[in-house]
């Protein structure tokens, strides 16, 4: 048998085999709203981490899990040593410090779960 089945607004043809299945309940879905406009929700300002004038922030490549942090606030560093370890889609890619400096902010921790571009640390 073949249906037509509407999933987030897509449209896609299944097919099922015939067995010896039991029927127990049909029910018709209710038609989809139509979407609303999606206007990104402002981020408050709590959330907001300032920048300090002088430093230089390091972002997240691209979205993922924090596993491991190896540094902390006010701790010098070198350029390409290993701030964190950020796990996307199974593997593990290594922060490493863009330039020589101290470590004026650090926003995340063991277990954040971050986005591509979010400041991971700010070094000045």
């Amino acid at each position: 048998m073949k249906y037509l089945v509407t999933l987030n607004g897509k449209t896609y043809a299944v097919e099922v085999e015939e067995t010896d299945a039991v029927l127990t309940a049909v029910t018709e879905a209710p038609a989809p709203a139509a979407p609303a406009a999606q206007t990104p929700a402002p981020v408050p300002a709590a959330q907001q981490p300032l920048l300090p004038a002088e430093g230089q922030a390091v972002r997240a490549p691209m979205p993922g899990n924090i596993l491991s942090v190896s540094i902390s606030q006010g701790q010098r560093v070198k350029s390409g040593t290993v701030l964190m370890i950020l796990e996307a889609m199974k593997m593990e890619n290594e922060i490493v410090a863009p330039c020589d400096g101290t470590v004026k902010q650090l926003l995340v921790q063991k277990g954040s779960v971050v986005d591509t571009d979010a400041v991971l640390a700010v070094i000045g």
